[in-house]
């Protein structure tokens, strides 16, 4: 039961990140000013490009978590998702620290749910 709520998180930050990534790389100039809306108007185009290479890695992030979660070896796929989400949880913390504390509720929060989940899922 521990490992099926852990793989839990896992897809939802995954989905997530799946969603950073069509935001910044496909959305910045339109639904990105909804969700972002401290950040000025008049910068959104000429970030664009910056905002895409961020959706890129957000990209490489789900693409690891899903990885974790086609791997047959439950050791290995958990140290997999292990790696995958500490990136996270990391990005988040400095998100929080950096940007928006709204960042580590939305994004670290989740990871570190998961990564809790995920230790005592390879300890039991």
């Amino acid at each position: 039961m521990i490992l099926i709520i852990a793989k839990i998180f896992i897809v939802l930050v995954a989905l997530l990140h799946c969603y950073f990534l069509w935001l910044e790389m496909f959305a910045w100039t339109t639904r990105a000013k909804k969700v972002f809306k401290n950040f000025p108007d008049h910068l959104f185009e000429p970030t664009k490009a910056l905002a895409a290479n961020q959706g890129l890695y957000n990209g490489f992030l789900a693409a690891g978590l899903i990885w974790s979660l086609l791997i047959s070896d439950s050791v290995w796929s958990i140290n997999i998702a292990l790696f995958f989400m500490g990136c996270v949880l990391v990005a988040g913390i400095y998100g929080a620290m950096t940007a928006s504390k709204k960042i580590f509720f939305v994004q670290g929060l989740p990871a570190l749910l998961g990564i809790v989940f995920l230790l005592l899922a390879l300890n039991s």
